[in-house]
């Protein structure tokens, strides 16, 4: 009888265990890296992903990427590590917002080159004129730039680009 008792109790730990460990993941929880340093606090979770907070930048970051025990949140990378790695990630991204980039839709089609860019907005080049867009409808990709809208989407609001300058002395 003990030994079913002892057995149903090894059982019932087993099972509590991943819910236990999934406790410590929690807003507010702070974040360690395996030698024990502060990597950051989380500060939401939403669904698979979580936000952490570290001193300098907050970063929505898989939740399978840490590991979660009874007393613990661990982290794989260390708090100047992820940081220098978010900083990496914004410079490539800022330097993808660039006149000539080019300019796909969500589905990989080629919508054109970047013919000026601001703060707010980015033209884009399309075969049928200019299309203004809010520079927060793009996102850097491997290859340019990628917005949610598609390529038909898009052509009805393209105004027709400007006509060339005449060169000087013509």
């Amino acid at each position: 009888m003990k030994l079913r008792k002892s057995l149903a109790l090894s059982v019932l730990l087993a099972l509590a265990a991943p819910a236990l460990a999934q406790s410590a993941l929690r807003v507010g929880a702070t974040v360690t890296d395996p030698q024990g340093g502060t990597v950051g606090t989380i500060i939401a979770i939403n669904g698979a992903n979580l936000t952490l907070r570290t001193d300098r930048h907050e970063v929505p970051l898989p939740v399978s990427s840490f590991t979660a025990t009874d007393s613990a949140v661990l982290f794989g990378m260390t708090q100047a590590d992820l940081n220098a790695a978010i900083e990496a990630a914004q410079a490539r991204a800022q330097a993808a917002f660039a006149v000539g980039a080019i300019v796909k839709d969500r589905n990989g089609a080629v919508l054109g080159p970047v013919q000026a860019l601001d703060a707010q907005s980015v033209t884009i080049q399309l075969s049928n004129g200019l299309v203004r867009v809010p520079r927060s409808a793009l996102a850097a990709a491997a290859d340019g730039l990628v917005t949610g809208a598609t390529l038909a989407e898009l052509q009805p609001h393209a105004t027709p680009a400007p006509a060339p300058e005449p060169a000087p002395g013509q």
